[in-house]
């Protein structure tokens, strides 16, 4: 079950919350912070899954778990955060700076059993308003992946489909491959 703060505050004060960063990630929407829901772990099977084949598939873009990003009155922490290394800020190290203050260009979210989807679909949705190309919601117990992209309806994937990927990402995935890392082999 997630937790929320019971009364409104503006963005800059939730920023400054101490636990912020504490595990569960906090976000924030329309003055309301409320904190994700502890991932199980068919979430964080899926989530490494993910991150290691997006990872590996392009040198443009770089695929990151919970980067809290804010932009827009927001403050979203998506599952998995794609973005193009061109877009990634850096300091007079030339290392990347810690505040990433716009949309990624692919949100990914993997949807909790007591995480309620019209909630996430919103930071996708938001995500897709200011920028983002691609946003994913991955529903483990439906076996599905809903897709948005910028301009276009929602689509739904299930079975040996593929589905639609940044076009510098050399991948070609399917729902049946994604939910297939969920079978555990005992050797």
């Amino acid at each position: 079950m997630s937790a929320a703060l019971t009364q409104k505050i503006a963005l800059d004060e939730f920023l400054k919350l101490p636990y912020l960063d504490e595990s569960p990630a906090w976000e924030y929407a329309e003055g309301v912070a409320i904190q994700k829901p502890m991932p199980k772990f068919r979430h964080s099977v899926l989530q490494k899954q993910l991150l290691i084949t997006i990872d590996t598939s392009s040198d443009n873009y770089t695929a990151l778990p919970e980067l809290r990003c804010t932009f827009a009155e927001r403050s979203v922490v998506p599952d998995i955060f794609v973005i193009a290394w061109n877009r990634v800020q850096v300091n007079d190290k030339g290392e990347p700076e810690d505040n990433f203050l716009e949309a990624p260009d692919w949100a990914i979210e993997i949807l909790s059993p007591d995480q309620k989807a019209t909630r996430v679909i919103d930071n996708i949705l938001h995500c897709l308003h200011y920028g983002c190309k691609l946003g994913w919601l991955v529903d483990p117990d439906d076996r599905s992946i809903l897709t948005f992209a910028a301009q276009q309806e929602p689509n739904i994937y299930r079975g040996g489909v593929p589905i639609p990927t940044l076009p510098e990402v050399n991948l070609k995935l399917t729902a049946s491959q994604i939910f297939a890392w969920l079978k555990v082999n005992k050797a």
